[in-house]
């Protein structure tokens, strides 16, 4: 399965440990950030999450948001 992920950064640790869950499974995931601890604005990787599960000419069948709140 292919998976779109994203997540803001207070729930930056918690995304990469789900995406090498994930990955161990065998699902192919798709990360949209964000990538680190600085301060971002969660609803720009959700937007980008949704995009790619909505979009009928991505193959993402599901998507995971994590926010740090």
């Amino acid at each position: 399965m292919k998976v779109a992920i994203g997540s803001d950064h207070g729930g930056f640790a918690v995304k990469e440990e789900v995406v090498r869950f994930l990955r161990d499974l065998g699902h192919d995931i798709d990360d949209v950030g964000c990538f680190g601890l600085d301060s971002v604005d969660y609803p720009d990787f959700a937007d980008k999450v949704c995009e790619l599960v909505g979009n009928k000419d991505n193959d993402c069948e599901r998507g995971i948001l994590i926010c740090g709140t």
